[in-house]
């Protein structure tokens, strides 16, 4: 046994292994002039770590050119890099009309905004047991363009980490050419605001915002966002909010709170703090709790006085009463008030069942970022061990049009 140990070279007997890393960018250069953008992706390895990549792309990618094993079938891209690494490159045609009522992706002479899941199509990897990327967000831009993503980087470079996978694809939204950005941390929070100049983009009264309920959501949720980057620009693009991992896009033109109190902002501000997703035909739960603490961090902060929220939830309730169907793939307007009533009744039910010992901030906790879909069923199990029984604002008969939807896939 000793000499066969003293035989054995040093890499198999003396020297841990080496890490089981291979090294992934991607890098971006911008062709205003036509609307696309180039994408590259380069990988270093040795051992041929990552032996496989699938994409998914959609029609706007086009001119997919690599070294190694190409294969492109109905919608498939197959790519089997050499085994020390390679490239594969596309184009991306980045304008995407959204509902026929402006863009959520645009690129033109000055400036663009997307997300990255926009013009980096998503991949599936096979790779050697254990291994895993470091990837980095590389830009090639015009003189006197700059840029601003969801990632901690270095003026072009950006660091996409994500260590809940062993294959890191960069997400979220991202604002590239003649932009302006400001920076706080608010709550533990990292702030950037940012977004194309002359496109009235008030910077600093998302900060000032942010600055007043920010910390009562801290309250609510154990653990806030270490960063949250929030992107604007005005005309061509959809006028709303939509949120992305760490990230969120609001219209320049939208206020920050409305007529009726409630805030665009502060709604996909408490999407990308919840990270839930919603079960089929559930989208309610998940819109209603934005929308719900959109207007109570407005409230507790001292943002809008008791008054007015009492107005706004009366208002939630009069545009409720249209509601028909509550259960269905998107939530609607309507509907979502319809479940900011929902969630009122069950917050009282849950206070005066407890004897004002929880409320619905215990059900957001729990439900807080949650790996499963959230289903009717979920929210009612939660209730339920809050109030000692089945609470009466989720009974069936109390939500039009779900009671043909089996909960979390389990008979009610």
């Amino acid at each position: 046994m000793l000499c066969t140990a003293c035989g054995a070279p040093a890499s198999e007997s003396s020297q841990p292994s080496a890490p089981l890393i291979y090294q992934i960018s991607y890098t971006v250069n911008p062709n205003p002039a036509n609307q696309t953008l180039d994408v590259t992706l380069e990988l270093r390895q040795s051992r041929s770590l990552l032996r496989e990549m699938t994409m998914w792309p959609d029609s706007r990618v086009s001119e997919i050119r690599a070294n190694g094993e190409l294969e492109i079938d109905a919608g498939t891209v197959r790519w089997r890099p050499p085994a020390s690494g390679g490239t594969i490159s596309w184009r991306v045609k980045v304008e995407h009309e959204r509902n026929n009522n402006g863009y959520d992706a645009w690129l033109g002479p000055d400036w663009g905004l997307f997300r990255a899941e926009d013009i980096i199509p998503r991949a599936a990897t096979r790779t050697r047991k254990g291994a895993h990327s470091e990837t980095l967000l590389l830009f090639e831009l015009p003189a006197q363009w700059s840029v601003v993503t969801q990632y901690y980087g270095d003026r072009h470079q950006f660091n996409a980490r994500n260590r809940e996978r062993r294959f890191d694809q960069p997400s979220g939204w991202i604002v590239i050419g003649k932009i302006g950005v400001r920076r706080e941390t608010i709550a533990g929070t990292r702030i950037a605001v940012a977004g194309p100049v002359a496109n009235s983009v008030r910077r600093m009264d998302v900060l000032a915002l942010l600055n007043w309920t920010l910390p009562e959501l801290g309250r609510i949720l154990p653990d806030l966002p270490s960063r949250i980057t929030i992107v604007s620009a005005g005309d061509p693009m959809w006028r709303g909010g939509l949120s992305a991992p760490q990230s969120l896009f609001v219209h320049a033109d939208r206020p920050l709170i409305s007529e009726n109190a409630t805030s665009t902002v502060l709604h996909e501000v408490m999407h990308l703090a919840l990270g839930i997703k919603a079960a089929e035909n559930f989208d309610w739960i998940i819109e209603g709790l934005a929308e719900y603490y959109s207007l109570e961090l407005l409230l507790r902060s001292g943002t809008i006085s008791p008054t007015r929220y009492k107005t706004a939830k009366a208002a939630q309730a009069k545009w409720a009463a249209s509601v028909k169907a509550l259960c269905r793939s998107t939530s609607t307007g309507a509907t979502t008030a319809f479940a900011v009533t929902v969630l009122t009744s069950l917050d009282h039910e849950i206070r005066q069942s407890s004897d004002g010992n929880a409320n619905l901030d215990d059900v957001v906790r729990k439900l807080w970022k949650s790996s499963e879909p959230i289903g009717l069923q979920t929210l009612i199990e939660i209730a339920e061990q809050l109030t000692g029984s089945k609470p009466d604002a989720l009974r069936i008969d109390k939500l039009p049009g779900c009671h043909n939807i089996v909960p979390n896939n389990q008979p009610m």
